[in-house]
């Protein structure tokens, strides 16, 4: 065998998240979920406009800010410094027919008036870069996902 195919013989458990973390909804009432994890987080999941919630959507669009922010934030922070305020707006409507969204949209609000013109464009290169390689849910979202459900007692 080669390593190939060693590497595609050994059965991954496909519930694996990184550093061991398990990730599990409860529901909680009627459309309405907590996600937790092993690590003590939660967040209630609900419908759009259910108070003190957030619906799934929101949630991808939510995580897609967060990847490109814990992406870009050494960069930023070593030309700005440690306190630099940072926001991400994330959007995007749901195609009206398909239920899904055809686009998503981010805003990364930082102030670059302390840089001169060659080192904001140094820098925007390398949030850039360091957005495209190492934010996964963008590159998971751009590279497309297979997506597996199994129902419990399902044959």
């Amino acid at each position: 065998m080669t390593t190939d195919q060693d590497a595609a013989s050994v059965i991954t458990d496909p519930l694996a998240n990184a550093g061991d973390t398990q990730l599990w909804l409860e529901r909680t009432g009627t459309r309405q979920y907590v996600g937790r994890s092993s690590r003590g987080g939660e967040v209630r999941i609900g419908s759009v406009g259910d108070p003190d919630s957030f619906s799934p959507g929101e949630l991808l669009k939510i995580a897609l800010g967060a990847c490109t922010g814990l992406s870009s934030d050494a960069a930023l922070a070593r030309r700005l410094g440690d306190d630099v305020p940072v926001t991400i707006r994330v959007g995007g409507l749901a195609h009206p027919t398909e239920d899904r969204y055809p686009a998503l949209t981010e805003v990364l609000e930082v102030d670059l008036s302390s840089l001169d013109d060659a080192a904001r464009e140094r820098l925007l290169t390398v949030v850039h870069r360091a957005v495209a390689e190492h934010c996964t849910v963008g590159r998971t979202l751009e590279h497309g996902a297979s997506t597996t459900l199994t129902v419990g007692g399902e044959r």
